[in-house]
């Protein structure tokens, strides 16, 4: 890798693509407590059809192949390097806006993975969180100087937010990364495997979307109630199921959804998928029964 290098290794999609279906893996998980999922198709209304946003993630291709392109020619996690990922994070938002929105949270952690990874070709989980970590302390100098919903919600209420997320190494994606092997060798489904990942994030995030729908009670409410689906044995028990079933179902009658909570879960995917082959080649995506 140098400098002077031009056009886009063909790792760099490859990574790329193993981030979208990290994303599309995450949507086609259920059920997810409070947050999109194929049920979304039938029995379910909730704010953004499912649909639509499998059709949207796949526009986030070409600006993380870009992202990871960027990297690869800058070659150290470093301000420029911070400034370029986000004029193509600006403008891939602008693209998936066109398709029908969403996925903000997850351009963010997936693209601050993606550049890690093409920093550092295969690179362990721990060494690449590092290295975005690294990205994310730079500030975005061409950035709009507007607040943001979450960045106003973590002013408020002290919480990190996806900035802090970051700027800490993305330590919940790390410690569902954990969970999701920890899972597999008690013999989990891969599905109930990504469920108890996703748990492990909501039971200690704060969740900024939950903290301005909810506040922090409801927050504290959502996070006792994914600690209790863990505590009674995780997805793949009888009593973590029943759990879980009434964490969904209670979710969805109060309108809440801890949507913070989710690009990590991709995030946790995308570090799984390339680190199990120690290439970029995603894993198949998994559906529910």
């Amino acid at each position: 890798m140098t400098g002077t290098q031009h056009g886009n290794d063909p790792e760099d999609e490859a990574l790329a693509r193993a981030a979208v279906d990290a994303l599309i893996g995450q949507l086609a998980l259920a059920p997810k407590p409070g947050l999109p999922d194929p049920r979304d198709l039938t029995a379910r209304a909730t704010r953004r059809d499912h649909s639509a946003l499998r059709w949207s993630a796949r526009a986030l291709l070409p600006g993380l192949t870009a992202m990871a392109a960027t990297a690869r020619r800058t070659g150290e996690p470093g301000a420029r390097l911070r400034a370029d990922l986000g004029a193509i994070g600006r403008s891939t938002e602008h693209t998936v806006a066109l398709t029908g929105g969403g996925h903000r949270g997850a351009l963010w952690t997936l693209g601050l993975l993606v550049a890690a990874a093409a920093l550092r070709p295969g690179a362990g989980p721990a060494d690449t969180t590092a290295l975005a970590r690294q990205l994310a302390s730079h500030p975005d100098r061409r950035a709009p100087r507007r607040p943001s919903r979450g960045s106003t919600v973590s002013a408020r209420y002290g919480a990190a937010g996806a900035r802090g997320e970051a700027r800490a190494g993305f330590p919940h994606v790390r410690r569902a990364l954990t969970a999701l092997v920890e899972a597999r060798a008690q013999g989990a489904t891969e599905p109930q495997a990504r469920l108890n990942a996703l748990l492990t994030v909501m039971s200690t995030l704060q969740d900024t979307e939950l903290l301005y729908t909810a506040g922090p009670m409801g927050l504290r409410h959502v996070q006792a109630g994914a600690r209790g689906v863990l505590e009674a044995g995780g997805t793949a028990t009888e009593p973590g199921a029943a759990a879980l079933s009434a964490l969904d179902a209670d979710l969805q009658a109060r309108g809440w959804g801890p949507r913070g909570s989710a690009p990590l879960l991709a995030g946790t995917l995308f570090l799984d998928a390339i680190g199990a082959r120690g290439t970029a080649r995603p894993a198949p995506v998994h559906r529910m029964p």
